[in-house]
């Protein structure tokens, strides 16, 4: 594809000024519309590092902090604004005593509609909700779902709420000590489910391999899966109805060629959506920005390693990125 602008000078250090280490990235334009969404010459800055694999972030507004997860640390973090992330929930996603392999910890974070924390968490197999105050948290959870047709889920990954308290969350087998092999997967399949404000859990979608990222459009009429697939990565929009049952869909985007392009070749991962129905996501090389029409639009191009989610702030100006060991911060126009 044509780029049509390119730039710019990012660094480790928080400031925005000067650089003072080597460079974490670059922004990439493709399309003129991107010239609205970012600037070219915008700083990707860290705000922390040394993780063994970060993930998941949310933006709480009601306390301005950003959580996201260590998944193989089982350890959630925040991150304040000017402070080191520090632990703030651990465990996270296994709690269990007894030794577990695999991904353990919590993997995607959101809040409900009462602005309470929900929790993917890998290791325990269910999707939860935090029952603490979020200045105050400790390690009890209220199960929201388990499982499906009375067999264990395979590892809940993602996961998104509308404004009707509705849960969509992905399953796939990442987290399993042996992923597909495992001897203790339940479930055949790979799922994208909901939960319904009623608790019901129904299953939307069994036929996309490896389903992670999930995300829905402004109006809460699309649903966005991504697939990181290693031969097939995709993201595909599904048209819901009222109920949030699925009427429609399919693929929307194919990064096959991309990642075979790519230096970093990660999947089709996590993701969120703009104001303006802008797709953020996690994927070949870093943050690719993707219209609601599936047109890759720019790159917020990471160095070396991969990203695997990103999260808004409340208003949706600056986007954090997680990304292997790091944690970056990028403003938006």
């Amino acid at each position: 594809m044509k780029r049509i602008l390119l730039a710019a000078i990012v660094c480790y250090s928080i400031a925005a000024s000067g650089c003072r280490d080597k460079a974490v990235g670059k922004i990439e334009l493709y399309d003129k519309d991107a010239v609205n969404l970012i600037d070219s010459n915008a700083v990707i800055e860290v705000i922390g590092r040394n993780y063994k694999w970060s993930e998941g972030p949310v933006w709480v507004s009601a306390k301005q902090m950003l959580l996201f997860s260590d998944v193989i640390g089982n350890t959630v973090y925040r991150w304040s604004g000017n402070d080191t992330p520090v632990a703030y929930l651990t465990p996270s996603g296994y709690t269990d005593s007894a030794r577990r392999d695999g991904e353990n910890g919590s993997n995607g974070l959101t809040l409900d509609r009462g602005g309470r924390l929900l929790l993917c968490q890998s290791g325990n197999r269910q999707v939860v909700r935090m029952d603490a105050a979020l200045d105050a948290p400790v390690p009890r959870f209220t199960v929201l779902s388990a499982g499906y047709q009375g067999k264990r889920f395979n590892s809940p990954n993602d996961l998104v709420t509308d404004s009707r308290n509705n849960i969509y969350f992905t399953d796939p087998v990442y987290g399993l000590p042996k992923q597909a092999d495992d001897p203790t997967r339940e479930l055949k399949f790979e799922g994208v489910y909901r939960i319904s404000a009623a608790g019901e859990t129904v299953l939307l979608i069994d036929s996309i391999p490896r389903p992670n990222g999930i995300a829905l459009s402004p109006d809460e009429k699309t649903l966005y899966v991504a697939s990181s697939d290693d031969q097939h990565p995709r993201w595909y929009a599904y048209q819901l109805d009222t109920a949030g049952h699925i009427q429609g869909g399919g693929i929307l985007l194919d990064g096959s060629e991309m990642k075979a392009k790519a230096s970093v070749k990660q999947g089709a991962d996590g993701f969120k959506v703009d104001s303006h129905g802008n797709i953020f996501s996690s994927g070949p090389d870093g943050v690719l920005i993707i219209s609601p029409e599936g047109k890759v639009l720019g790159l917020i191009k990471i160095f070396g390693r991969p990203a695997s989610n990103c999260a808004f702030n409340e208003t949706k100006e600056v986007l954090y990125i997680t990304a292997d060991d790091m944690v970056l911060r990028v403003k938006l126009r």
